[in-house]
């Protein structure tokens, strides 16, 4: 597999920022449609909340920029908007940050390994499929049944270092 094949969300640069959220939100609007799932206002705003950059964001970020927009929202809305674009694979959970990001392929079956800068806090997301199939014959090994397998490595992107 080809390096640009893998690559789902490079680290990125100086880029048009903007094409990426609208294609983000293209792609969720579809994705939604595909599983007959409702992008509500208010989830649909979570969601373009956390594609207002490639860095991961906490929930009471978003909280806190839904009410900067004027809505009153109460903490139990915004994560169950969350946990929607969770489950509807729009957004990841970064579990070691205990904050979300966009997920640039929602259609796509993919495994993730997040690749996560602790200097400006920029994720990359690769779907390596030597590192998926590594997992599933470790865990056939083990008689484990894999439920959401997520590797999240910590480092220096090549900007910051």
């Amino acid at each position: 597999m080809s390096k640009k094949e893998r690559v789902i969300s490079p680290f990125h640069g100086r880029h048009d920022h903007s094409h990426c959220q609208n294609q983000a939100m293209e792609a969720a609007a579809a994705e939604c449609k595909r599983q007959g799932l409702r992008l509500t206002t208010i989830r649909q705003q979570v969601l373009e909340i956390i594609w207002m950059s490639h860095n991961p964001i906490g929930a009471y970020d978003v909280l806190q920029k839904l009410q900067e927009a004027g809505h009153k929202p109460s903490p139990p809305t915004a994560y169950r908007a969350l946990d929607f674009l969770v489950a509807a694979k729009l957004v990841h959970r970064v579990e070691s940050l205990n904050a979300y990001i966009g997920c640039p392929s929602p259609g796509a079956h993919h495994e993730c390994q997040f690749y996560i800068c602790t200097q400006c806090g920029h994720i990359a997301e690769l779907n390596s499929s030597a590192v998926t199939e590594a997992l599933r014959m470790d865990a056939e090994e083990l008689g484990f049944k894999r439920v959401q397998p997520v590797i999240e490595v910590h480092g220096v992107c090549t900007s910051c270092q």
